[in-house]
């Protein structure tokens, strides 16, 4: 057991918080608020190869793992530069294109979206659906050679900034008669695809979609995979992935709250000339919060291994247990911060208030703290199943 970063690992951790700091917290809220994107971010972490860490080397990226993906979520979040398309594109889409998609698909997509040129956004849940795959509406069939998609799709990241967008839908099995799941990168360009964006109480650069798909035609190459065998395995693909790296986003937002917090703690001084985190009521919820961020780090730690050592079924369980653990400590950080901030806590100055709606949202997706408590008790207590 070794809780060590290689010398590698280690290196890639200072640089990518370097590049954060070099940017901070204030470009990331002053970006959220004009509405722009972080564009020169993106495209600086992209140039120095942090967007594409786990892709393999043969299409341009720097042949890492998921660990490696997550040090670099956590690191930017740390700075206070929590960037979501993190875990869509390169974490998502690079994985299943890498593991699932043709040699075409992976020629063709992972360079970019190694070096930060093009973005995949991922798209499967849908308004009466949710998260549900075997529930989704989202349909595809056969019209000749070609695939005609129809559905709807909500709560898509990044749709205005990317070129494609990985749509999760049901196909009819032609042996079975049954619908079973596959994925389908779409141009979010294509003719019938329509957007609609949400308004979000969250302060964030990335917008969040409504997407129409009305008989959205597309080549037979747009199906991930050789075959309709390859979609179920291919949305799995991603979902750890997803689960890991959105809880090192959160780890790292809870970092950069406690350290904001306890900066602020120690050097204001009041009654007597003493600095308020002397006091046990300030000091006592921010180390309670920091115990709850380094215990999240060590669940997140443990997934990323065994998701990077192909042991995906346990890689499942501590992804979901890091998403749970993460999301509550980055909560739990940033309103702890907020008091002991008081009033200043509040402004947009010191820049913690900033992150309460994404650090709630964390609670909520990409999976619920629910739904991650039934599948503990179906899958790690062997409960029966409750839903």
């Amino acid at each position: 057991m070794n809780f060590d970063l290689t010398p590698e690992q280690d290196q890639l951790r200072d640089a990518v918080r370097a590049l954060g700091r070099k940017y901070g917290h204030s470009y990331f809220v002053s970006k959220a608020k004009s509405g722009e994107h972080t564009t020169e971010l993106w495209h600086e972490a992209g140039r120095l190869g942090y967007l594409g860490v786990n892709i393999p080397t043969e299409y341009g990226g720097g042949g890492g793992g998921i660990t490696e993906l997550a040090l670099v979520c956590e690191e930017l979040a740390a700075t206070g530069c929590p960037l979501l398309l993190l875990v869509v594109s390169p974490a998502i889409a690079a994985t299943i294109i890498n593991k699932h998609g043709t040699e075409e698909q992976r020629k063709k997509h992972l360079p970019g979206l190694a070096d930060g040129s093009q973005k995949i956004v991922f798209a499967i849940t849908e308004p009466d659906a949710g998260s549900n795959f075997h529930r989704l509406a989202t349909v595809a069939r056969r019209d000749g050679d070609d695939w005609l998609i129809s559905g709807r799709k909500i709560y898509i990241s990044g749709v205005d900034e990317a070129g494609h967008v990985l749509v999760v839908a049901r196909t009819e099995d032609s042996s079975t008669g049954k619908l079973k799941p596959a994925l389908f990168i779409v141009p979010t360009d294509a003719p019938g695809l329509e957007k609609s964006k949400l308004d979000m109480e969250i302060l964030s650069p990335e917008n969040q979609f409504l997407l129409f798909l009305d008989d959205v035609r597309l080549p037979a190459d747009a199906l991930v995979g050789e075959s309709l065998d390859a979609g179920l395995p291919a949305l799995f693909a991603g979902l750890n992935p997803e689960r890991i790296t959105v809880a090192a986003m959160g780890a790292g937002t809870g970092r950069y709250a406690i350290e904001k917090a306890s900066d602020y703690t120690a050097t204001r001084k009041v009654w007597g000339g003493r600095s308020i985190g002397s006091h046990q009521g300030v000091a006592h919820p921010l180390a309670h919060a920091a115990v709850q961020v380094e215990l999240a780090r060590l669940m997140i730690h443990k997934a990323a291994t065994l998701y990077d050592a192909g042991r995906d079924l346990e890689a499942g369980i501590s992804g979901n247990m890091a998403k749970y653990a993460a999301g509550e400590a980055a909560a739990l950080a940033v309103d702890t911060a907020v008091q002991a901030l008081g009033g200043a806590g509040m402004t947009t100055e010191y820049g913690v208030a900033t992150l309460l709606g994404a650090v709630r949202a964390g609670r909520i997706a990409p999976v619920s703290r629910e739904m991650i408590l039934n599948f503990v008790a179906q899958h790690v207590l062997s409960q029966d199943k409750s839903y």
